[in-house]
């Protein structure tokens, strides 16, 4: 499997660790992953949303190493916030986990998640070699 990385310079660098697009070639297992929450595995919800965020990112690490995939693996990240991230923090903690990796990523405020409880919301794809 081959995996390109792209910044055309026909458009804008990226705003943030990410590249704006990745080609994926050759045989390889794809993961996808619904919508990860910063919840506990015994269902607790932390108040803070940076929490919550550092939570849904460990969960979707906790789902890559099941499949035998790792933070390297990601091709694709989407972000689903509701109310206010202090930006400098949100970054820290993604840039923690994502280490010099750099998936595709889209980041959306939204209004509301499937409960009030929840802040984040994070949907993520993996591709591997077979």
């Amino acid at each position: 499997m081959l995996k390109i990385a792209r910044n055309p310079e026909t458009i804008h660098q990226p705003v943030a660790p990410y590249v704006h697009q990745l080609e994926i070639t050759g045989p390889q297992r794809w993961l996808t992953l619904s919508g990860q929450l910063g919840m506990e595995v015994d269902g607790t919800v932390p108040e803070n949303p940076l929490e919550q965020l550092q939570l849904a990112l460990e969960n979707i690490k906790r789902n890559l190493a099941s499949a035998d995939m790792q933070v390297s693996d990601l091709t694709k990240l989407v972000f689903y916030l509701v109310g206010d991230f202090e930006a400098t923090q949100r970054r820290k903690i993604i840039g923690d986990f994502l280490g010099e990796h750099l998936p595709c990523t889209t980041m959306l405020y939204v209004v509301a998640l499937a409960a009030p409880v929840f802040k984040v919301e994070i949907d993520a794809w993996a591709c591997k070699d077979s």
